[in-house]
This record gives structure tokens, C-alpha cells and sequence, in this order.
């Protein structure tokens, strides 16, 4: 059967497991919309957990920004793993013991005040929707590809899929939807993995195939270094990121994990807090598996790649290259005339998207309108190194339909977390908490649905107009929770000092730094009409990484402002002394 046939049985089969999942697990009250309940198992919970976590951004971007950052690339996983354990040390068990539905729903509670769930709804709203562009984009790309539909069509038929299981079960349909997206989406991502570690090294296990030998007895790292430097590129295992834009990049998505409202919610549905613990631990466990998988299949897909495409004939080139040329994925430019494809460092197109013209050239390529006239170029988007990694590995076609589907699976899972989260922050702490208090549960269950309707439209919308590469507009939303939320609920936590003024103050001044941050150094809508040069970012730090100064700044503001001002309720001190306490601890006593 042909590729595509495959993917229309394997998309199908899921798509029906999450509809059933779906119907059978309807929301009946707010709570259950909400969090599921409260009577979600760990084991269920940490496969949910890790499937909200292991979006578009890991399945389907990560590997492959790896594979064309190489040691750079390292960040994404140091950080993303490592914002776990924060979270299961420093976040998880203390939200849970507090026990309310959402972030703004800590925040406003425990700094008692309207303003500062009103400014936590915001960043709420902020952070989601910057994510959940990532994902929406990668709907498109899975369903432009290999369903052979439009673009947009696809992004229209990713979100009536989540509408159907975030609408009819809220957090409750959501998640066991998300224990089936879990099995899904890491099935998808070891198969090809073990195929292609056995097929370059002979040993199954990527892990260990990523450090061995291929054939001819060159270790396979070895032999990528080579390829690279031969090419023009700096080597695989070197890098050109500063050590400070590391460290301030890892950070970042260290505590943006941490801070991150969609994944924060989720240790709202066991039923104890030792429980929230426990999840925590196994949904670090099963994300290990795929993160650890990451850098085998970006070391085999670049090498790979370059071994196929590199000084190859256009005419003779494999169909999967063709097939990803005419999504706009792939661009080759021939600018000498000679029909070989060149893959060389210093292209014009490096990391800017091409701009086709309606023609085609002699060799049938398609033709681009802003490549240079000094030499042969090549574009390679680099959110399909992952989806293309078996095509290029020549592997059977059920298993290229795999990868769809998985990549589906993580891209749904992740949207429907964010559109839960922008749903509640909206009916619960807008509408519940602060514009109608004496709203029915029936009308709040109501106004989450409508809620997350629109959020749906407008996270498509992101989808059809994406804003880059996955994993680089979701970094961004780390960054924004890191400079927003993190600071708020840590110090919320630990520091019995911090008051209402301090968490407003530190918020808005940390959200407002980043986002302009972003804006100047990423879009280049404010005063200049181009993204700034990496010359002019500040202590030489990339927008990336930048949350971790304007999570700094937050701290610094947020306890400078708190100790000027009135100290929080006794109330509220005592509140914060609780949730500190383990469950059935008494008062320490002298021996």
C-alpha cells in the first residue's frame, strides 16, 4: 500500500480512539471540565502529563533543530528535562496541597487579589497562544504532506478534531485522550528510531547506536563531523553559542517548564498531593524516553541527508525530496546550470524561508524569487527532518504513516492543554471569580465551551499563518513563563513576605520586558522594520534565552516592591505556612 493510504488507516484508527475516548468520557460538572475530577491515578496522570508535554515542538522540531544546531542544539534538552524536576520538587506537590483549578486561581487567592488574577490571566493568555501556535503549525505540516491537502484544510481538520475532545470532556476527555496520544505519539517516535540505528550501526538501541560505529569502522559522530566540515559548516559536536546565551537559554526553558499554566493544571487532577509527586516523577520518565531518542534520530537524519542530497543530480533525486519541494518545505536553487543539487554552508536561504515564483525551472524544480545569484542553493526547513528521517532511510511505508500519526497525536494532545488552559482562565478566573460570581455551574460549564470555541478559531488562524520554525516560537512562550509565572508561584511558596503588590509589580514588569524583547529582536516591529542583529542583543543573549533576565528582573522587582509595601494578611501567611507542611505533620518537638 502507498504511503498514503497507510496514513489515511493510521490517522483514521487514532483519530476514532480519541472521538470514543471522547464520548465516553463527557464533563458532567465544572470540576470534572476542569480537573478531571480530582480522581485522575498517577500512572494515568504521568502519561497524560508527558503527552500535554511532548508537543509539536518535541515530536516533530526538536530532533530537527538539533540536527542542524548540533551541540548548540543541546539546550532544548537540558532545559526541558531539567524544568521537570523543578517542577517535581519545587511546584507540583504545594500546588496540588493548595487545591484550586488553575494558576490565576493560585495567584489570585494567595496574593488576595482580583488585579493579580486579572494580570495572571493575561499572561496566561499570552503564554498559551504563543505555544499553541507551534503546535497548530505542525497540524499543518503532517496533514499537508501526507494526506495531500491543503495547508489550510489540514489546520481546519486538526481543529475539529481537538474541538470535539477538549469541547465535549474538557479536562476530564482530555487526558485519558492524552494516555492514548502518549502511547501513540512514543510508538511513532522509537519505531523509526530502532530501524535506522540497526540500519546505519547495527545495534538497535539509537542511544547507543548514535555513539557507535558505521560501516567502514568510523564512529558515526566521527563521520558526521567530516561531512560538515567538508560542506562549509562548523563540526556536528562543536558549538558556536556563547557559554552564557547556553546557560541563559537552558534556564529559561528551566523555569518556563516550571511556570507553564497548561502543565502546572495537570498535577490538579490526582486526588492526593503525594500522587502529584508521583506523577511528576513518571511523566519524567516517560518524556526521558523520547528526549533521550532526540539526538540519535537528529545525528541519523542529518547524516542521512547530506549523504543523499549532497552533489546528487536533481533529475535522479528520490521522490520523497519532490514530495517536500512542492509543500514548500524544500527549496533547491541552480544558479550554475550544471542539475546538481549543492549543499554548502553560506547560503542565501540559510534559516529564511523561501519565496517561489509560479514557475518551474529545466530540471522541474520549482523556482524561488529571493535565492542569490552567486551559487547552487538548498533549503531545508527543519521541522521535517523528523517527519521525512524514514523516507530518506528508505523504510517500509506503514512506518512514514507511523510518524504521521504520532506527530498528530503530539500536536493535538499539547492544543487541546492550551485551549483548556486559555478556556478556564477565561469562564473560572474571569467570568466565575471576578465579572459574575453567581454564575450557575451549568452557565460557567457553558461559557468554557464558547471559551475554548474561540480560543480554537484563533489558534487556527496561527496554523495558517505561522510565525517560524515549532520549537523556535515555543522557546518564546517558555521565555514568557519563565518571566512571568515562575517568580510569582516560587516566591508565592517559599517567601510568606511576598505580597499582592510585589507578584502585580514583578509580573507585569517581567512579561512586559520579554515580550518587547521578543517583538524587537524577533520581529522587528518596533522602530525597525527588520529583527535586529544578534550584534545588538543585550549582554549578548538571544531572545530565547532572554526570559532568564527578565525572570531576574521579576524576582527583583517583586521583593523589592513587597518589602515597601504592607506585609499579606496573617490569613494568608498562615495559608502559606500550610501548604508548606506535609499532610499529617505535626509541630517539630525537641528530644
Amino acid at each position: 500500500m502507498s504511503v498514503q493510504t497507510w496514513t489515511w488507516i493510521l490517522v483514521g484508527i487514532t483519530f476514532a480512539l480519541y472521538f470514543g475516548i471522547a464520548i465516553w468520557a463527557r464533563a458532567g460538572s465544572t470540576k470534572e471540565f476542569y480537573v478531571a475530577g480530582g480522581g485522575v491515578s498517577p500512572l494515568a496522570n504521568g502519561m497524560a502529563t508527558a503527552a500535554d508535554w511532548m508537543s509539536a515542538a518535541s515530536f516533530i522540531s526538536m530532533a530537527g533543530l538539533i540536527s542542524f544546531m548540533g551541540y548548540d542544539g543541546s539546550v532544548f534538552l537540558m532545559g526541558w528535562t531539567g524544568g521537570y524536576v523543578l517542577l517535581a520538587l519545587l511546584l507540583a506537590p504545594y500546588l496540588r496541597k493548595f487545591g484550586k483549578f488553575t494558576v490565576p486561581d493560585f495567584i489570585g487567592d494567595r496574593y488576595y487579589s482580583n488585579t493579580a488574577r486579572t494580570v495572571a490571566v493575561i499572561c496566561a493568555l499570552i503564554v498559551s497562544f504563543t505555544y499553541v501556535a507551534g503546535q497548530m503549525r505542525g497540524v499543518g505540516i503532517v496533514f499537508s504532506q501526507f494526506l495531500q491537502v491543503d495547508i489550510t484544510v489540514g489546520v481546519i481538520i486538526g481543529m475539529t478534531v481537538v474541538l470535539i475532545f477538549a469541547f465535549l470532556g474538557g479536562m476530564k476527555g482530555i487526558t485519558y485522550t492524552q494516555v492514548a496520544q502518549y502511547c501513540v505519539l512514543i510508538f511513532a517516535f522509537m519505531v523509526p528510531a530502532f530501524f535506522i540505528s540497526m540500519q546505519m550501526t547495527g545495534n538497535i538501541i539509537p542511544q547507543i547506536g548514535m555513539g557507535g560505529k558505521v560501516e567502514g569502522g568510523a564512529f558515526l559522530l566521527d563521520k558526521l563531523d567530516t561531512l560538515h566540515t567538508q560542506l562549509g559548516f562548523n563540526e556536528y559536536t562543536s558549538g558556536t553559542k556563547s557559554t552564557w546565551d547556553v546557560f541563559a537559554i537552558t534556564l529559561a526553558l528551566m523555569v518556563g517548564t516550571a511556570g507553564l499554566p497548561h502543565v502546572i493544571v495537570r498535577f490538579f487532577t490526582v486526588p492526593k498531593v503525594k500522587d502529584a509527586r508521583k506523577s511528576a516523577g513518571l511523566a519524567l520518565l516517560f518524556i526521558a524516553i523520547l528526549y533521550t531518542t532526540a539526538p540519535a534520530i537528529a545525528v541519523f537524519s542529518r547524516t542521512n541527508l547530506i549523504e543523499t542530497v549532497s552533489n546528487k543530480d536533481y533529475q535522479e533525486i528520490p521522490a520523497w525530496f519532490k514530495n517536500w519541494e512542492d509543500t514548500g518545505l524544500i527549496a533547491w536553487a541552480d544558479k550554475n546550470g550544471d542539475g546538481k543539487i549543492q549543499y554548502l554552508a553560506g547560503s542565501a536561504l540559510e534559516g529564511k524561508k523561501p519565496v517561489f515564483t509560479e514557475a518551474r525551472g529545466t530540471n522541474g524544480e520549482r523556482l524561488i524569487a529571493n535565492a542569490s545569484t552567486a551559487t547552487n542553493e538548498l533549503y531545508v526547513d527543519r521541522d521535517i527532518m523528523v517527519l521525512a528521517n524514514p523516507e530518506i532511510a528508505k523504510l517500509p511505508n506503514w512506518v512514514i504513516a507511523l510518524v504521521a500519526a504520532g506527530g498528530l497525536a503530539a500536536a493535538l494532545s499539547t492544543a487541546a492543554g492550551l485551549l483548556l488552559v486559555i478556556s478556564t482562565s477565561i469562564s473560572h478566573d474571569l467570568i466565575k471569580k471576578q465579572l459574575k460570581p453567581n454564575i450557575s455551574e451549568k452557565g460557567e460549564l457553558l461559557a468554557a465551551r464558547i471559551a475554548i470555541f474561540v480560543a480554537i478559531i484563533i489558534a487556527g488562524l496561527f496554523g495558517i499563518y505561522p510565525p517560524g520554525f515549532v520549537a523556535a516560537v515555543v522557546a518564546l512562550a517558555f521565555g514568557l513563563a519563565a518571566a512571568s509565572f515562575f517568580p510569582a508561584i516560587i516566591l508565592g511558596i517559599f517567601d510568606k513576605r511576598m505580597n499582592k503588590e510585589g507578584a502585580i509589580a514583578g509580573m507585569v514588569v517581567g512579561i512586559m520586558l520579554m515580550l518587547f524583547y521578543m517583538i524587537r529582536y524577533k520581529t522587528g516591529l518596533i522602530w525597525v522594520l527588520d529583527p535586529l542583529p544578534k550584534s545588538e542583543w543585550w549582554f549578548g543573549t538571544s531572545p530565547e534565552g532572554f526570559g532568564t533576565i527578565a525572570m531576574f528582573v521579576n524576582v527583583v522587582v517583586s521583593i523589592v516592591v513587597s518589602r515597601f509595601t504592607a506585609a499579606p494578611p496573617k490569613d494568608v501567611q498562615d495559608l502559606v505556612e500550610n501548604i508548606r507542611i506535609p499532610s499529617g505533620a505535626g509541630e517539630a518537638s525537641s528530644h
